[in-house]
């Protein structure tokens, strides 16, 4: 029988790991999961920030533990694999949100400051969806991948903006899940992305004071920037069965800024 919207959605009896969960972006798709009927395994480096984290989602009613980790580092993502994997079991969604930016210009960006937002922004997502993949997803031919982009991966910068390794990590990032999502189909694997428009945020701090607010909202159409529940429902598609027949995509979610960019 063809299911309803509400069990399309259902993820109960999943299991999801997220990276970087710890505030931000990354607790907000931890929610949506959750809320969504999820089990959460939350990483990022700092265990003072999960152990708040996780208590905010116990306190929402979720099933949420944490592991702290440094994603940029191999020996980092594969403890996190197998520990997820032994108190966990299977992994069914993991979200690849861990990340890192730098602002400098072109002609004086530090290399070793190059290295770091690459390491973090796309070779550790490549490297954790190897291990989670091979260990778990691909011998149950299932699961679920889904990599955190930014609109910044569609284009260049507005004037005043000086973050071409963020921005060339984010591309790079959007190519890597159609490039995946191609090759792992034959899994049953889908793989998609997500790509944030401006979000109050630690991250987006700078740029927030750099641009200004109103600024910031004034080249959206919907005159907004984003919110705490404005990647909850796109997220939950790519996680559940309601989006069973997407993959290798990337959406915008940015009130428009894309569009009229010509993203």
């Amino acid at each position: 029988m063809t299911r309803t919207i509400q069990q399309l959605f259902d993820l109960k009896g999943k299991t999801a790991l997220v990276t970087g969960g710890s505030r931000g972006l990354g607790l907000q798709l931890a929610h949506a999961l959750g809320e969504a009927g999820a089990r959460i395994m939350l990483s990022a480096r700092k265990a003072d920030e999960l152990e708040q984290a996780v208590a905010e989602l116990q306190a929402a009613g979720i099933d949420a533990r944490w592991i702290a980790a440094d994603c940029a580092k191999d020996a980092d993502i594969q403890r996190l694999a197998d520990e997820t994997l032994q108190r966990m079991g299977d992994i069914d969604i993991l979200v690849n949100n861990a990340g890192a930016a730098w602002g400098a210009p072109a002609e004086d960006h530090p290399i070793d400051a190059w290295d770091k937002v690459m390491n973090l922004n796309i070779r550790g997502y490549f490297i954790l969806s190897q291990a989670v993949a091979k260990k778990s997803m691909i011998p149950r031919k299932a699961g679920r991948i889904i990599n955190i982009a930014s609109i910044a991966g569609l284009g260049g910068n507005p004037p005043g903006m000086t973050t071409i390794a963020y921005n060339t990590s984010k591309g790079a990032v959007i190519n890597f899940t159609r490039t995946l999502g191609a090759e792992w189909g034959k899994y049953n694997i889908n793989v998609n992305a997500i790509c944030p428009g401006f979000f109050p945020s630690k991250m987006t701090v700078g740029t927030l004071k750099a641009l200004g607010e109103e600024k910031l909202k004034a080249h959206a159409p919907l005159g907004r920037l984003g919110d705490d529940e404005d990647l909850k429902g796109l997220c939950v598609l790519y996680a559940s069965d309601a989006g069973k027949h997407i993959t290798g995509q990337y959406m915008a979610v940015d009130g428009g800024v894309s569009i009229v960019a010509g993203g």
